[in-house]
């Protein structure tokens, strides 16, 4: 029996779908869409929240950086002035040192003697 309009051997209705099974399969690739769907809704959250921590992260890493390099300016002037410092003359460094002693014997030899 042939039907107007449908070509021979074409069944009527949903094209045949539904008749020769079709119709599992698209439920199944309907299934498997839905699943990639929010796999892929996953992976967009998930590399936004990782370009989020990126960005903190190297915000961080910037103020460490200018942290350093405040450090290392403060650390050269130290070093200046110790290069400075040892660069003057040891005499007289060699001085304080000996009037320093002195007063300290005189002082221990003071509180000594008023006993």
């Amino acid at each position: 029996m042939r039907r107007a309009g449908l070509g021979d051997g074409a069944p009527g209705g949903n094209y045949g779908y539904t008749n020769s099974g079709y119709s599992v399969y698209e439920e199944e690739n309907e299934r498997l869409t839905e699943s990639l769907r929010t796999k892929v809704s996953a992976i967009k959250s998930l590399s936004i929240e990782i370009g989020t921590e990126v960005k903190n992260q190297n915000k961080i890493l910037s103020e460490m950086d200018n942290d350093f390099d405040s450090a290392g300016g403060l650390l050269g002037a130290t070093m200046s002035r110790l290069r400075t410092l040892s660069r003057g003359s040891q005499t007289k460094l060699l001085c304080y040192m000996m009037l320093f002693s002195l007063f300290v014997f005189f002082v221990i030899y003071w509180i000594i003697k008023l006993r």
